[in-house]
């Protein structure tokens, strides 16, 4: 087969952004050269355009156009062409894209199109509590209406989806996967003990406020406890000012002294971090099925999460790690201090967490999945 993926981040050196979704989209597109398919990659919104190879895969950077009028509708017209043209040339059988702002409302290909629930911007708003720009549900609400093939990573996400937009259409879930491989624990790297890792970004909505005043229980009742924020900081979307200083301000005298903000690394360093932890923390609010969490599971780490929605569908609390309410400010801390003390319960916590990503979230597995719904599609479409 000849698949397409249509985003706006993917990680490379080549494009400026990527996160979660970029990362869920390599790892996939990655798998399917391995197992001797085709992949082309169109990252639309870039800073310029390019059409370079990286492992096998074609990647296809087309720059952002903006018009004089009508941008949002003339630019994904340009889009259309342009990806036509290539799928046309290149044979390519299905392409993919993500269902976030709605990119391909008011698009038609040559070939299907399965749009891929990793969480709509009304979705967020609808777990933050937040008002949505009419104009973001609209563009969502049509993608996702005129599509006749839709997956989700997360039953969660799934659901939730179909209540916000009252779809009919049935919704394939197919998890987010992970290539173990590339996160194993670095035999050069000991787990510092008391040391407590967040990892993503320093926002409202992944739980980073709540974390402030459960890192003032920890200190409590471990003193020596040390947290590590890894991340970029963005301005709080209620209150206008940094994420990160909102953070600070929450923290008493003592726990002040014990947190480390680090603001960026290269990728391939945040598993250093990971490694060294010896309790991984991600109280988030808003997730559809995160690539964090499959991380540092697959990095046998103890975790303590949130237990919103996808929480239950890839933690097992009380066997890979705890989960809990991050607003539950006590009962969440006792939970890391509880895993900084017991290290054998931790190391337990850390095997079982590697286990059941083996078992249930390596790439080939989930590939293997994506496959044969790929090629479901194609057939019916044919």
């Amino acid at each position: 087969m000849h698949i397409a993926f249509l985003t706006s981040e993917y990680p490379h050196p080549k494009i400026t952004h990527s996160a979660g979704i970029g990362s869920s989209i390599k790892n996939l597109a990655t798998e399917l050269v391995k197992k001797q398919h085709r992949v082309t990659v169109f990252v639309y919104g870039a800073d310029s355009n390019e059409v370079f190879e990286d492992n096998g895969i074609t990647i296809h950077k087309i720059a952002y156009k903006k018009y004089a009028v009508l941008s949002w509708f003339l630019y994904r017209k340009y889009l259309q062409k342009y990806i036509n043209k290539v799928i046309v040339n290149n044979q390519i059988e299905i392409i993919e894209a993500p269902d976030w702002t709605g990119i391909t409302a008011f698009m038609q290909f040559k070939c299907p199109l399965l749009l891929r629930l990793h969480g709509t911007d009304a979705y967020f708003c609808e777990l933050e509590g937040r008002k949505q720009k009419w104009k973001n549900f609209w563009f969502e609400k049509t993608a996702l209406k005129s599509v006749n093939f839709i997956t989700s990573v997360s039953e969660f996400t799934a659901k939730k989806t179909t209540e916000i937009f009252k779809l009919s259409k049935k919704i394939k879930v197919i998890y987010n996967g992970i290539d173990i491989e590339k996160f194993t624990i670095s035999d050069s790297k000991l787990i510092v003990p008391n040391t407590i890792l967040y990892f993503g970004t320093i926002i409202r909505k992944k739980g980073v406020l709540e974390l402030a005043t459960i890192f003032n229980e920890v200190i409590k009742k471990n003193p020596k406890a040390n947290l590590t924020l890894l991340g970029k900081d963005v301005v709080d979307i209620f209150e206008s000012k940094s994420t990160l200083a909102l953070f600070k301000n929450k923290l008493t005298s003592n726990a002040k002294k014990n947190v480390v903000y680090i603001s960026h690394v290269p990728y391939n360093q945040v598993k250093e971090y990971i490694s060294e932890a010896s309790v991984v923390v991600l109280p988030s609010f808003a997730e559809a099925f995160p690539m964090t969490w499959l991380e540092a599971m697959a990095m046998e780490k103890a975790l303590v999460t949130s237990n919103i929605g996808w929480a239950t569908e890839l933690m097992v609390d009380g066997e890979t790690g705890f989960i809990e309410n991050p607003k539950n400010h006590t009962l969440y801390a006792s939970k890391i201090v509880q895993l900084l003390e017991d290290k054998e319960l931790n190391n337990n916590f850390g095997k079982n967490a590697k286990q059941r990503i083996k078992t249930n979230f390596s790439q080939e597995i989930i590939g293997n999945q994506n496959i044969e719904y790929f090629k479901k599609i194609i057939d019916d479409s044919v």
